[in-house]
């Protein structure tokens, strides 16, 4: 029970955690000063008989005089007057070349980024990289912008067409971003091996060349293993993050793994190692800790968590939580603790199940007063899954108090039910004897 409950809380905790990895940044590729003094051959980083080189044409002071106006509006946060700057320079485009059309679609782009006008960004920079020529460094910038927005749009196919565009014009190591963005884009479309064979590219890369992997590429990792289903690889993450990132999440995630894996004394160990570093804080996680405990049979362990946490205020003094503690406090055979806190509890619950319990313990502790007024307001209030034992128990709570009319009649109630049948009319009979040498006796005491 406690471990199909923790693999739960960590389904949603996890559900909750999963993040883009790669924040969208764009920033304006087109420094206007890069723009002017770009190479226009491009060969310099290119080996000879690599590639054929791209002849780019420069970018004329005229249009660079109006691409920074636009520049200036939109840095100011005036887009509406670099837009209709641009907008001038676009009626202008049929004596441009394609690098300075590439150039002013590509502040296009950006103003409308900042704008938050994300669909209007992309046709813009999609329309930047259409251009010929232009140069590969600023195309693959482009596309790689073209990515991010795809993405952060839900268009996770086009952001992978984006970033393969990108490798094939890619002249050296392709670096871990790009492994990440199409890992996180493969894990959105549900293609969770894909989703990890890039992102164990990224991460193994990273690492190879002595750094540590980004905290949230592990979390990527992690939730792309629970959702292929592989909880020892999951585990093994887990572990990783806690050595590297030492977040107290981890440790309760990773408790809930080895609860997943049916390791319930390592979820244990791992619950109370976690507690003592003062990383159990929230009220979820205190009460599965409570209920990890109870499953393994410590429940003056459970009781006592519970009570210190609804001290504390960390737990709320409502009925599932003052119900558990009872629970915990009869099982560790504290029953005098146990039934104030009962009585708290159902007075809070709207059916009679919690009263009946409760007459239960009364009747258990000879106070057998109690345990017909509980009874009686449990069979009152109604919604009881076993009626029956009710009126069993108020029967033989009257027979306790030698009222033998009334314990009869409860028992005659009981006998209507399948579950009590038997018993009740075993104890109708016991009670009819007793009724019976009890006012024989008393007759004969009265002729005396």
């Amino acid at each position: 029970m406690m471990k199909n409950k923790l693999s739960l809380v960590f389904n949603v905790v996890l559900s909750l955690m999963i993040v883009f990895v790669s924040m969208l940044t764009i920033s304006s590729v087109t420094n206007l000063a890069f723009a002017q003094d770009a190479d226009v051959t491009e060969s310099s980083t290119i080996k000879p008989g690599e590639r054929k080189t791209r002849r780019v044409p420069a970018l004329r002071s005229k249009v660079y005089d109006q691409l920074s106006r636009a520049q200036t509006a939109g840095d100011a946060g005036n887009v509406a007057e670099a837009i209709e700057i641009l907008d001038e320079v676009r009626d202008k485009d049929s004596s441009m070349n394609g690098y300075e059309k590439s150039m002013m679609y590509n502040f296009y782009g950006f103003i409308y980024y900042n704008n938050e006008q994300l669909e209007k960004s992309i046709e813009s920079f999609e329309q930047a990289v259409a251009q010929e020529p232009i140069p590969e460094k600023f195309e693959q910038t482009t596309l790689f912008t073209l990515a991010q927005l795809y993405m952060a749009t839900g268009k996770f196919e086009k952001s992978i067409e984006k970033l393969e565009q990108w490798e094939a014009l890619n002249n050296g190591v392709i670096p871990p971003k790009n492994f990440v963005l199409k890992a996180q884009a493969h894990y959105q479309n549900k293609n969770y091996a894909e989703s990890a064979r890039y992102i164990e590219l990224a991460i193994d890369g990273h690492e190879a060349e002595g750094y540590l992997p980004d905290e949230g590429w592990l979390i990527l990792q992690r939730a792309v293993y629970y959702e292929m289903k592989q909880p020892e690889k999951v585990k093994e993450i887990l572990a990783k993050m806690i050595r590297l990132y030492d977040n107290p999440k981890y440790w309760i995630q990773l408790a809930g793994m080895y609860g997943e894996l049916g390791q319930e004394k390592r979820q244990l160990a791992m619950m109370e190692s976690a507690y003592q570093l003062g990383y159990v804080d929230s009220a979820s996680d205190i009460f599965n800790f409570a209920q990890l405990y109870y499953y393994h049979e410590a429940p003056i362990k459970a009781a006592a968590l519970m009570e210190q946490a609804i001290k504390n205020g960390v737990l709320e003094r409502n009925l599932r939580n003052l119900k558990f503690l009872s629970i915990c406090l009869t099982s560790a055979k504290e029953q005098d603790r146990a039934i104030p806190v009962l009585i708290e509890a159902a007075e809070l619950a709207e059916n009679g199940e919690l009263d009946a319990q409760l007459a239960h313990l009364y009747y258990n502790n000879d106070k057998f007063e109690s345990a017909i007024a509980s009874s009686s307001k449990a069979l009152e209030k109604g919604g009881l899954s076993n009626q029956g034992s009710v009126h069993m128990l108020l029967g033989l709570a009257y027979y306790n108090q030698k009222e033998f009319v009334n314990a009869l009649d409860e028992l005659a109630k009981a006998e209507q039910f399948k579950s009590s049948r038997a018993a009740a009319q075993q104890w109708r009979q016991f009670v009819g004897r007793e009724k019976s040498e009890t006012e024989q006796l008393q007759a004969e005491l009265d002729r005396m």
